[in-house]
């Protein structure tokens, strides 16, 4: 039962990691290429559906590390499990502090009702946000360390 429980934290962690490498590294690229309003129109929307979605799946995945490092507590790479709990916790943090307010603001905006400087704005949560996906990827990599 630990075993399929390391297995799906890990799958579930993988593809939070992923989705936010894709945002960083995949779609906000597209977006900002876009002409007129619609990268700005893109990253509203996206900001409301996955600002909807986000905050269960890192819980989600918070959680499911908690058991596995209580339920493999005796268990070799237990002390990567917390490590990468304590990333994911980190990361947690980083997207209520830093992020999110930025997110709640952006998801707001029309071509009509953004700020002079919302392309600022952006810039400063992709910086932020290519941190909190160097964590997450230092998370999802001890989970996988710790299977061996």
């Amino acid at each position: 039962m630990l075993n399929a429980l390391e297995v799906f934290t890990t799958v579930v962690v993988g593809l939070m990691v992923g989705v936010e490498f894709s945002v960083a590294f995949v779609i906000n690229r597209i977006l900002n290429a876009l002409p007129e309003d619609s990268g700005q129109l893109g990253r509203a929307h996206g900001g409301r559906m996955l600002g909807a979605l986000m905050p269960f799946w890192y819980i989600g995945s918070l959680v499911l590390v908690v058991v596995w490092a209580v339920a493999g507590w005796h268990h070799p790479g237990a002390g990567l499990v917390v490590t990468a709990g304590a990333l994911l916790i980190v990361s947690v943090i980083m997207s209520l502090l830093l992020l999110v307010p930025i997110n709640n603001q952006g998801k707001t905006w029309t071509p009509e009702n953004r700020p002079e400087d919302w392309k600022e704005q952006m810039n400063r949560w992709d910086r932020y946000h290519y941190l909190r996906v160097a964590v997450l990827i230092a998370a999802f990599a001890l989970l996988a360390a710790a299977l061996a």
